[in-house]
């Protein structure tokens, strides 16, 4: 979905030819894995976070394109709206202290960044959903410059044949309160924009591809439950993860009925425990029909048979329209080919320590996990690990889920016991130097010991807030504001004051 998409309409026979170019990618695709012509490098950590802006009262800024000139990075890239930017992080090894070295650079560049974008009236905020971010935003006047997002959002709806409803409601923001509902209908996937994250990319084997993807669907809920900082949207307060659901609806194509049929969504845990990544490509091309049927002239067995690697646009393309929370990616450049798979359950934030804390966790968790003489997926359902991941999107740190030979368990209570001894020994594994470890394994311990990750302190604040008399919008903004200045110390959210 990165490439440049210059089509504003599709005809019939262009999605004929696309779904033939896929099933054509598809075969050179089996064809390389069977061959095993894939580069193996050492592991690395690559990252990307979206980022929101905001103006000066702490309400969305919609000038990424300003911001964005004002940057002049190149690591720096739209994204869905007008008040959103990304970073990318290039890979790098993840033994001996790079993760600390990583720390660094992201901090410098942050900074910088923020820098340049207060010259033109505007501030970063990593955060998993903007909490001043309302139903004023959704129009189509704030899609990026760049068509293609505005072309998505046609597709989408035209898929649908209906607008995009949008319902949801929460536990209650402090005891004794009472539940909070969103019940609203948008005409654009803007809501999308709303929801911001953190993405981190692994290369791996092909033949150890179906064990990394598996382990990492199984921690799934893990990671949101210790991670979630997506309390507010639409000025209500909803699940302590609303990023989660709500992406799964703004980007839903079915009408009711569709839902009602069973077919799948385009946002998606999956149905199955996967032998191979062949597995996951077969699967999209086989239940989605193309949002963005792009052609190029590439023909991957011509490009295989020159000794090269193909594209395949087409494959990638699609690919880059099926929101899988674990996602198989592809990528072919000039030294040669590779498979990735990408992360994306995780919130932006709230701060620099512990983006790297939530990575040390589940690169740490993965490899070991994949590592296991008795495979975790091979003692747990696999609806059990989606359940795990909407419980943990729904009750964050004190949610309950169901693990193996524990049976049903807050998340706290299971990193503390179980998993951080495991994610060490995946750390140890990568080769990652003992103090680095320490740090950001700390990190987790003490949010798991004081229960405090930032959807807990957004709730907290504003619960707070409104006790001594501010209005909902009062509170939120006042607390943006103060979430922001504690974001740019650096320090992770266990230290945040109530």
């Amino acid at each position: 979905m990165g490439d440049h998409v210059g089509v504003q309409s599709f005809s019939r026979q262009d999605r004929t030819r696309f779904r033939a170019k896929v099933g054509r990618c598809l075969d050179a695709l089996a064809v390389m894995l069977a061959d095993g012509t894939f580069d193996v490098a050492e592991p690395r950590l690559g990252l990307e976070i979206e980022l929101n802006l905001v103006d000066g009262a702490h309400d969305p800024a919609m000038s990424n394109a300003r911001v964005l000139e004002e940057i002049a990075d190149p690591a720096f890239q739209t994204e869905l709206g007008r008040f959103n930017i990304e970073i990318n992080v290039a890979p790098r090894p993840l033994d001996a202290d790079n993760l600390r070295e990583l720390e660094g650079a992201l901090r410098a560049a942050l900074n910088a960044a923020d820098e340049r974008a207060r010259g033109v009236g505007c501030g970063l905020a990593m955060i998993g959903m903007l909490p001043t971010v309302d139903e004023h935003h959704f129009t189509e006047q704030w899609f990026s410059e760049d068509p293609r997002y505005g072309l998505l959002s046609q597709q989408v709806i035209a898929a649908r044949g209906e607008d995009i409803a949008l319902q949801l409601d929460g536990p209650a923001l402090s005891e004794g309160g009472p539940r909070e509902t969103l019940d609203i209908v948008c005409d654009t996937i803007l809501p999308e924009a709303a929801c911001t994250s953190v993405q981190l990319h692994l290369q791996v084997p092909p033949e150890e591809f179906a064990a990394y993807w598996n382990s990492a669907q199984a921690i799934a809920g893990v990671q949101v439950a210790l991670a979630a900082n997506s309390p507010f949207f639409a000025g209500r307060a909803l699940w302590h993860e609303t990023r989660i659901p709500m992406f799964e609806q703004a980007t839903d194509t079915r009408s009711q009925e569709l839902k009602n049929q069973g077919v799948r969504p385009r946002v998606w845990f999956g149905e199955r425990w996967i032998t191979s990544i062949f597995d996951l490509f077969e699967e999209n091309s086989r239940y989605f029909p193309a949002l963005l049927p792009v052609c190029t002239d590439e023909d991957p067995f011509d490009v295989l048979e020159a000794g090269d690697s193909p594209k395949l646009a087409e494959l990638r393309m699609h690919n880059g329209t099926i929101y899988r929370w674990n996602r198989p990616i592809y990528d072919a450049q000039a030294e040669g080919r590779h498979l990735r798979l990408e992360n994306r359950v995780l919130p932006a934030g709230p701060s620099i320590p512990d983006v790297l804390a939530d990575a040390a966790l589940y690169y740490g968790l993965v490899r070991s996990l994949t590592d296991a003489d008795r495979p975790l997926w091979t003692q747990m359902t696999f609806d059990a690990a989606e359940e795990n991941l909407h419980s943990a999107a729904r009750d964050g740190i004190e949610a309950r889920m169901y693990w193996p030979e524990v049976g049903w368990v807050g998340p706290r209570e299971l990193v503390l016991r179980r998993l951080l001894p495991l994610a060490a020994e995946g750390l140890d594994a990568y080769g990652v130097d003992a103090a680095v470890r320490d740090r950001y394994l700390g990190i987790i311990e003490q949010r798991c010991l004081t229960g405090r990750n930032g959807a807990t302190w957004q709730r907290g604040a504003v619960a707070a807030r409104e006790a001594a008399g501010e209005t909902r919008s009062e509170a939120l903004h006042g607390m943006l504001a103060e979430y922001l200045e504690r974001m740019h110390t650096g320090e992770p959210v266990h230290t945040w004051a109530s």
